[in-house]
């Protein structure tokens, strides 16, 4: 079982000690700030996915986590065959990301029209087993398509020279996995804001009925929900085992919940709150690992959200809905 956010991200406290680091020196409170951004990142572009079909059809697709597996091992097999060739390790990374995104998004498309759209108007409970079967069904088609043990991920993008004297605080991946979940962020907002099939998304996840008698073609706005969350999943798992240096089919478990639990936080059904829950998460983990200890840091993650869910129980920019007698 492998974390999606990198073991180095926030040392222990008995370690920073043991390198001869006060554990209040700056520089090693800006190395635990950064590598919770990065975990943020990281849970940020899997968490997006979560947020976007659940705002559409309040659908928690627990399959995406394998979608954002299929992504990364799609990246592995088209990276060891650009490399074979002797493509760069830039072009090879951009290749791979748009083949695992165009692949990945095939299958979310076909995840949603095989085990959802049939089961639209049924119960909750049968969508949600619906997807957990699907999850399981995902993680052992990989793992005997594959193989069950870790296979290494090259890293793709590499060090630059006038970084590297600060490459200890945050490295150039890092600092791609914080830009690329920037720019993602910033892209869903215009393309659910100013776009046409934006505009579609909106009207059907205020109200689908409506929005069908106005001429908006339900099927195809769910199934472009579907697209556009499992390329960013897809999109992740490629930098992140990039990153990270290694994937198993079991990935797509872990990363899963918790970037679940980070569009929560922040406000399921909202971007700009997946993005946030995603990053308050990563700081959790971040500092609670560096200054307490990295052997409860998911039990402390799940003990805040609950904390916070207490409080605020949309999440952090959820709204609550007003239901009228």
């Amino acid at each position: 079982m492998v974390s999606p956010a990198p073991r180095f991200l926030a040392a222990p406290r008995n370690v920073a000690q043991r390198n001869g680091l006060d554990s209040m020196d700056w520089e090693y409170t800006a190395e635990l700030f950064l590598g919770g951004l990065t975990r943020g990142s990281i849970y940020a572009l899997i968490a997006l996915g979560y947020t976007m079909v659940y705002g559409i059809i309040e659908l928690i697709n627990f399959a995406h986590g394998e979608i954002y597996m299929i992504g990364a091992f799609t990246g592995l097999i088209v990276t060891g065959v650009l490399t074979m060739m002797g493509w760069n390790e830039v072009a090879i990374l951009v290749i791979a990301a748009t083949v695992a995104m165009i692949y990945s998004s095939c299958y979310g498309y076909t995840i949603e029209k095989i085990a959802y759209k049939p089961i639209r108007n049924a119960p909750r409970l049968s969508a949600l087993i619906s997807a957990i079967g699907m999850s399981l069904f995902l993680q052992n088609y990989v793992l005997l398509a594959q193989t069950s043990d870790f296979l290494p991920f090259p890293a793709l993008i590499p060090e630059i020279g006038w970084w590297k004297p600060y490459s200890h605080i945050i490295s150039s991946a890092e600092i791609v996995l914080i830009i690329t979940t920037a720019v993602v962020m910033i892209l869903l907002n215009f393309l659910i804001k100013f776009t046409r099939i934006g505009k579609a998304m909106r009207a059907t996840s205020q109200d689908r009925k409506m929005a069908m008698l106005t001429g908006v073609d339900i099927n195809g706005v769910i199934s472009m929900t579907f697209i556009v969350g499992s390329a960013t999943a897809a999109l992740g798992g490629v930098l992140i085992a990039s990153h990270i240096g290694q994937i198993n089919f079991y990935i797509g478990f872990i990363a899963g919940i918790k970037a679940f639990v980070a569009a929560v936080l922040g406000g399921i059904g909202s971007v700009p709150g997946a993005v946030l829950g995603s990053l308050v998460l990563g700081w959790t983990e971040s500092f609670f690992t560096g200054y307490v200890s990295s052997d409860y840091e998911d039990v402390f993650a799940f003990i805040f959200l609950v904390c916070i869910l207490i409080f605020r129980p949309a999440g952090i920019l959820g709204r609550s809905d007003t239901e009228k007698v």
